[in-house]
């Protein structure tokens, strides 16, 4: 009776001071361990899954002790009493959770968990479910016509750990169990920038159904979702700005972004106001239209989102200051913006040296 450990090998449940299990696994060395507690109720022996945390399981056991002493009822193990999926309804219905923009994304990338991995209490959820899901979506073919990305896969399991940590602060459960996992190496750091060439040749190419949106992508620092929903009242001629609300951003106090004089240009010629108030009659984007695009003009793999890389890339090539940048192009961390900067060897054949050379 006491505090065991399960052996990742056999899955056999040893005593804790035992260390060596019989299938010769040295469980005392193993970083990620699993924990068990086992008691007597009535005769009967218990034993709960307790999970990766050895202080858990030891607080666990002694409140189980403590309860048999004075003779009171022992509460119940309450990552038993709830599933992952009765977990993720509680968590999207949080008044914090509703107010987010991301909400339905969020509770997609759990349910994504549990399609694959099943429905399973809470308690049995172990780091091996995770390894069982993150290689069933490396493997399996998406919509896209491709497996899953690593970033993709880590921001399923990144909310599906967010939610078992609000579990266990509101007490709807006792402990996270993948509360020690470690995400997938993440490689996403596009390095596609286009010279001024390569633009007016992508540009000829595309139709004109979606020429305007691939202007205002290569020029301003704008993400895809507010190019394609841009509406005229966003549009500030006067003083030269687009100006998003924080329902129309990542920013919640919203945006100014400058208008670049070749895009001024542009909007000028266009008619308006055009359906609903909107720009672009988004319904006529064609993500085909701008792959043929792309291969007409030979640029590869080029994506749409590499335009932003563009526009930023530029406007620091233009000498304006990072911090200006920033907040042109939304970007809140020093980390996520330096992504969409890419120092050339061109550039590199301009460094400056110290010329003074010593005596």
């Amino acid at each position: 009776m006491g505090l065991l450990i399960e052996c990742p090998a056999c899955r056999k449940r040893i005593g804790i001071k035992k260390g060596i299990c019989t299938c010769g696994k040295n469980v005392r060395k193993d970083s990620g361990k699993c924990y068990w507690i086992e008691y007597y109720l009535d005769g009967s022996r218990v034993r709960e899954r307790i999970g990766f945390s050895k202080l858990a399981a030891e607080n666990r056991f002694r409140e189980v002790q403590t309860a048999k002493a004075e003779s009171r009822h022992i509460r119940k193990n309450k990552n038993a009493g709830i599933t992952i999926g009765q977990l993720r309804e509680w968590y999207l219905g949080l008044s914090e959770m509703t107010q987010k923009r991301s909400l339905v994304d969020i509770g997609n990338c759990i349910q994504n968990f549990i399609l694959r991995i099943g429905n399973l209490p809470v308690s049995q959820l172990n780091l091996e479910h995770v390894e069982k899901f993150r290689q069933t979506r490396l493997t399996e073919i998406t919509q896209t016509g491709r497996p899953a990305s690593p970033s993709t896969i880590n921001r399923d399991v990144a909310n599906l750990r967010a939610m078992l940590n609000k579990g266990v602060k509101y007490g709807k459960i006792d402990l996270n169990p993948i509360q020690l996992v470690s995400m997938l190496e993440e490689n996403n750091v596009r390095e596609r920038v286009l010279t001024h060439e390569q633009f007016r040749l992508l540009l000829k190419k595309c139709p004109e159904s979606i020429r305007g949106q691939v202007l205002i992508a290569y020029y301003l620092p704008m993400r895809q979702s507010e190019i394609l929903y841009l509406r005229w009242e966003e549009i500030d001629f006067k003083n030269g700005f687009i100006r998003l609300g924080g329902n129309r951003t990542k920013n919640k106090s919203g945006r100014a972004i400058p208008i670049h004089p070749e895009v001024i240009k542009y909007l000028k010629t266009l008619p308006h106001p055009t359906e609903d108030g909107y720009v672009f009659s988004f319904r006529n984007w064609r993500r085909k239209s701008f792959r043929k695009a792309v291969n007409e003009a030979e640029l590869g793999g080029f994506n749409f989102h590499d335009l932003r890389h563009c526009a930023i890339n530029n406007l620091r090539l233009a000498g304006n200051d990072h911090f200006l940048i920033k907040q042109a192009s939304g970007h809140k961390t020093d980390v996520a913006f330096r992504r969409y900067n890419l120092v050339t060897e061109d550039e590199m054949k301009g460094m400056k040296w110290y010329s003074k050379t010593p005596e």
